[in-house]
């Protein structure tokens, strides 16, 4: 799939690439699965970088709509499930 990853150019280059990862993690999610751990892990550096919970949706709805996968979904299900779960979203 051809699209951007949604950033800020207030952030630093490093975190830009966080918050790629982050995103990244998404897609892995939905493509592989993933060790919930380890996507918790992107997720906490994502939420250092972006705090506030209007700003999360924002971002995530920006990359929601480019990419057809859902960052809340994603991190909703990981909320929900043990700690060393492997987590596959089903498309």
């Amino acid at each position: 799939m051809e699209y951007q990853y949604p950033f800020s150019y207030d952030w630093t280059t490093q975190e830009i690439i966080d918050v790629i990862k982050f995103f990244e993690a998404v897609e892995t999610v939905y493509e592989k699965g993933m060790n919930r751990d380890e996507f918790m892990t992107f997720y906490r550096r994502f939420k250092e970088i972006v705090p506030s919970k209007a700003e999360e949706k924002k971002y995530c709805n920006e990359f929601a709509d480019s990419s057809g996968y859902s960052p809340y979904h994603v991190v909703k299900k990981m909320k929900e499930s043990n700690p060393g779960d492997f987590v596959k979203m089903e498309s």
